[in-house]
């Protein structure tokens, strides 16, 4: 058995394209691909496959992780030459490689985004009011119910500009088995502490990370 990790992007009208969907779709393409993939035992087999993180409705990614098991050996090139050839409009396999690092591994994962506005200087000053707080509190829903979290600590801005029409920011955050964060926190706290009216545009993951930074593989 070959254990192997893909990296996909999910782009365009893909973006809205559900995780549950996506697990569908993802049994489809790989039925369609005719690859020797592994199997499940049991009454009902199905073909095993996993994805390391789950991508919120509406984002997009560059950096998707898919990991699945085959039979026989192939050429990297050409398991991701014969998926890509059967995947839906706006996704495709990017890389294939033998799965180096546990999911364990993953620690945190890196998001852009555009905050658009009619007063960009407002909204700019705004945000840098938010991230200059000494916490930033969210009620977050969890399987127990809602709870107010502070995400300041967890919250890595690595970048905040301003265009003439947009606050565009990148941001870490934690990613991976324990704690999971997305930018909509941000988002819904800066709603709560600015009257400057923004529409949020293009949220894309663009890397999952381990806890030294380094990129997940």
């Amino acid at each position: 058995m070959i254990r192997v990790r893909a990296t996909f992007e999910k782009c365009g009208r893909a973006k809205y394209i559900s995780h549950l969907d996506l697990n569908r779709c993802m049994l489809r393409t790989f039925r369609r691909s005719g690859l020797p993939v592994w199997y499940t035992e049991g009454f009902n087999p199905h073909p095993y496959y996993s994805f390391a993180l789950a991508l919120s409705l509406g984002f997009e990614s560059r950096c998707e992780i898919l990991d699945f098991n085959l039979n026989d050996e192939m050429p990297f090139d050409e398991i991701r030459e014969r998926l890509n050839a059967v995947m839906p409009e706006g996704m495709s396999i990017v890389k294939v490689a033998e799965q180096k690092q546990k999911i364990t591994a993953i620690a945190k994962a890196e998001y852009t985004f555009s905050l658009v506005s009619n007063d960009t200087d407002k909204l700019f000053s705004d945000v840098q009011a938010l991230m200059s707080s000494p916490e930033i509190l969210i009620e977050k829903k969890t399987k127990k119910g809602f709870k107010t979290v502070d995400i300041k600590p967890d919250l890595e801005v690595l970048a905040c500009e301003k265009s003439d029409t947009s606050v565009n920011m990148i941001m870490r955050l934690p990613a991976g088995t324990q704690t999971n964060y997305n930018p909509t926190l941000f988002i819904e706290a800066l709603k709560q502490m600015t009257d400057t009216g923004f529409e949020v545009r293009d949220i894309r993951r663009t890397a999952i990370l381990c806890a030294d930074d380094s990129v997940f593989e």
